[in-house]
């Protein structure tokens, strides 16, 4: 196989990775939610900058609003991560938080918490 197939090959491979993937025809929705195998300094040092720093909207995991039980690190992180990524994903915004989250297709909303999704 020639260097010039395989390069182009590889290329395609990279584009079909990047592209967001098709359910019956209409875009997956994607949530962003913490890793629960990141140690909580980390998890705390990503939520502080979601919160204060990336724009993410937190008035809804402070206490006695409609997200702040389960008051967990966890549950709490991944309530700011998505909400800053559904905000700034169209602007290149990420779910990555130094490796302390990941995309998921499966909605982590519960009883009065709903978890955000923008197309």
């Amino acid at each position: 196989m020639s260097s010039t197939l395989l390069l182009w090959i590889v290329l395609a491979l990279m584009f079909l990775a990047q592209t967001p993937q098709r359910c019956g025809g209409q875009l997956e929705e994607e949530w962003c939610i913490a890793d629960e195998q990141t140690p909580d300094e980390e998890l705390q040092m990503a939520l502080n900058w979601a919160c204060q720093v990336g724009g993410a909207d937190c008035s809804k995991i402070q206490e006695n609003q409609a997200c702040y039980l389960p008051n967990t690190l966890q549950h709490h992180a991944s309530y700011a991560f998505n909400n800053y990524y559904q905000k700034l994903k169209q602007q290149g915004g990420t779910c990555y938080f130094n490796a302390a989250a990941f995309v998921t297709a499966l909605d982590p909303s519960h009883n009065s918490c709903k978890f955000e999704y923008l197309p």
